[in-house]
Formats: structure tokens, sequence, C-alpha cells
């Protein structure tokens, strides 16, 4: 089961990458050309740690602009089943956030992120990756 407590467990066996792979692989879920990006180089992690909301900004959805854009129709109708499917934070798997020069991106779970809005969630799991030792640093003096 791909959750909080599971991520957890597998980042403090040093495992969190394969984790993340494993999640991109299957299931609901399943995203392969991210998964299939993240291998391409090796990946700092920090997490899972809870972030507001406020803090990540999505790369997908329906509004100008968006480096991912899909229909709104598809996007409301995908956002309002999972809006309505939350129970409590735990039990979502993290959102996958790249940091980027100081912006939280979130490259898995944008419409996760905007049915927690919806569900009037202020804050969620994340895992953040990083390209390399530097960001790392930088990223964790900025979230922990």
């Amino acid at each position: 089961m791909f959750d909080v407590a599971s991520c957890f467990e597998a980042a403090n066996r040093g495992a969190l990458d394969d984790w993340v792979h494993r999640y991109l692989s299957d299931g609901p879920w399943a995203n392969l050309g991210l998964r299939d990006g993240l291998r391409r180089q090796r990946r700092y992690w920090i997490g899972p740690r809870t972030l507001p909301l406020a803090r990540l900004e999505r790369c997908c959805g329906p509004e100008p602009g968006m480096e991912f854009p899909v229909p709104v129709e598809g996007w409301e109708r995908r956002v309002g089943m999972i809006a309505a499917s939350l129970r409590e934070p735990a039990s979502v798997p993290p959102l996958i956030v790249e940091w980027r020069s100081g912006v939280l991106s979130i490259r898995d779970g944008s419409h996760r992120s905007a049915a927690m809005i919806r569900a009037g969630w202020t804050e969620c799991w994340v895992i953040v990756w990083c390209n390399d030792l530097a960001d790392h640093r930088a990223a964790q003096a900025v979230i922990g």
C-alpha cells in the first residue's frame, strides 16, 4: 500500500527512491513518464514532510500557462472524485514535489492537491526531490 506509513518505512530504511519508483509504476497513481525521468540521474530526497498546500505549485491543470494543460471537464471530474474519497491525510500517498530554485513544484499529485484544497485541507504530506547536493542543502534549510 502506498500511504504515508509505507513512505516513512521506506525513508527510514534508506529506500525512498525505491518506494517512489514502485509507486509510480503501478496502481491508480501510476506515472510512467515521471518514473522514467527520475531514473535518468541520481535524486536527493527529503521527506515525507507535511507542508502547507499554499506553498506548492501545480504543473498540471486547466488554468492557462500550466506545463501540462488538461481539459476543464476531465479535471473537474477527477478532482471531484478524489475529493469525495479523501478521509485522512495519512491515507493519501504523499505528493511528489521537485525543488526548483526555491519553488516547490508538484510533479505527481496535482489532481490530489486540488482535491485536498476542495476538501478544506490546508496541508498535506509530500516528498521532495532535489537534483543535486547543493539544491538538497538549500531545500533542507527551507523546509527542514
